[in-house]
């Protein structure tokens, strides 16, 4: 800075920070009375200068005092930028309560009735139009603030675990999750632009009637508003429900899978193997979703999983249901409990079921694997042959699968507990397995003997 003494008068106006105009001051009254009399409105000036520190932003310049971190933080270009991080499994279990809207919009109405005008204002018309304006932006404020809220908290479809995606679009329908979020970010935003145009209004009005009308007509547009899209929250609360409700799968637990035709007698065996309570009723598709138990064998706990049938038809033909029972299988790390039914009861023919098992079991032959007939008490007779089965064409591994199952297969019956004990004894042995399967992360046989992966390799 150059020295009071060596400044000629122009330079003075110069001088815009307080700072400089208070050591300049000092100079110029050790100097001469001229430089004091040159110095006096200049002074006056220096006296109405602001002393907020103020930081270039976006070649604006704001005060500190209205700029968070988050908002000067120094952008990083996009090859830079840290990647998305993909949830674990549970996001659904994280969802936050939605408020159904009709709710919503109550509860804003009635706090921004509650704002008050600045006080001081002592003209009635520039008191009404503040206060006309504070509640319209109060309205607004506490309609937007909880949608942005939802858009935040609800996870991105991307960045879910392989297996809650599956689940989202089997249950909710493909692109529906997407839709509705969709939705309540448009009302969000059709919110903000209402609201600030009528609280614009409302502050410019010229008398006091003129603020009330103009503060009347923002309440009942944002009502409009709510009224035409609020559905949209609405269906946001049904998907928090649904989803919510899913069952909570852990990764690092083992499990065991129960798989079949429909109503072959999967759900009564969860009853007896687990703390799961399906539905057991004589029709096809009785399991409608995912249902979770488990199992404590030793003090530890494993997961049994309850899936809807499955039809011998190709994926792409294949229901919702049946495809969730498909998800549990690729996506989790799971032994599976194959249950075959041979009485006929289930309405799947036997020769159907056989089908449906040879490709579901070369399609997850890695997996630790169960075979369990069921109904076992009923199948004293002759072996159940359906009209409409071609027994001409039949192999010698379809006509021994009628008579007795796959090979090493137990037989169970929940009705006379038979061969209970056993299939018992043969879960725990799977699970423990499966147990040194997941910690280890090497393959292990149906024996528990650790495969040597590096072999060919």
């Amino acid at each position: 800075m150059k020295l009071a003494s060596s400044l000629v008068p122009h330079q003075w106006r110069l001088l815009t920070s307080p700072q400089d105009c208070l050591q300049a001051f000092i100079f110029s009254t050790a100097n001469t009375t001229k430089s004091r009399t040159f110095w006096s409105p200049t002074l006056r000036q220096c006296r109405n200068l602001q002393t907020a520190v103020s930081p270039i932003v976006s070649s604006s310049y704001l005060p500190t005092s209205y700029i968070t971190q988050k908002q000067i933080e120094i952008p990083t270009s996009p090859e830079k930028q840290a990647p998305p991080v993909q949830e674990g499994l549970g996001a659904f279990q994280k969802l936050p309560m939605v408020m159904p809207s009709i709710d919503l919009y109550c509860s804003a109405l009635r706090k921004s009735k509650r704002v008050q005008p600045t006080k001081g204002i002592a003209n009635i018309a520039k008191r009404e139009r503040n206060r006309g304006a504070k509640q319209l932006d109060a309205f607004m404020k506490e309609l937007a603030l909880p949608l942005k809220g939802y858009m935040e908290s609800f996870p991105r479809k991307r960045l879910l675990h392989p297996y809650e995606r599956s689940l989202i679009e089997l249950t909710l329908g493909e692109g529906k999750y997407e839709e509705v979020l969709g939705k309540v970010d448009v009302l969000r935003k059709k919110v903000l632009s209402v609201g600030k145009e009528h609280a614009s209004l409302c502050a410019k009005a010229l008398s006091k009637k003129e603020a009330e009308e103009r503060l009347s007509e923002g309440v009942e547009k944002l009502e409009l508003v709510f009224q035409q899209q609020g559905r949209a929250v609405d269906d946001l609360l049904s998907i928090a429900k649904v989803l919510r409700a899913m069952p909570v799968v852990d990764l690092e637990m083992p499990t065991l899978c129960l798989v079949g035709a429909p109503n072959v007698g999967k759900s009564s065996l969860v009853r007896i193997l687990s703390t799961g309570k399906p539905e057991i009723c004589n029709y096809p598709f009785t399991t409608r979703g995912i249902l979770m138990g488990h199992i404590v064998l030793n003090y530890q706990r494993f997961q049994v999983t309850d899936t809807p049938g499955l039809l011998r038809r190709c994926d792409e033909d294949r229901n919702n249901l049946e495809k969730l029972t498909l998800a549990v299988l690729t996506h989790l790390p799971t032994a599976v409990l194959y249950v075959h039914d041979l009485t006929g009861e289930c309405g799947t023919s036997p020769s159907d079921q056989f089908r449906i098992y040879k490709e579901m079991k070369e399609r997850f032959k890695d997996y630790l694997w169960i075979d369990a007939v069921s109904k076992c008490d009923l199948l004293g007779g002759s072996p159940v042959i359906y009209a409409k089965e071609d027994r001409s064409s039949d192999d010698a591994e379809i006509i021994k699968y009628r008579e007795t199952g796959p090979d090493e297969s137990i037989h169970v019956s929940v009705k006379t507990e038979q061969g209970l004990s056993e299939l018992k004894s043969k879960v725990k042995e799977v699970l423990s397995n499966e147990m040194e399967k997941i910690k280890s992360g090497e393959k292990v046989d149906q024996s528990g003997e650790k495969v040597d992966q590096s072999v060919g390799s």
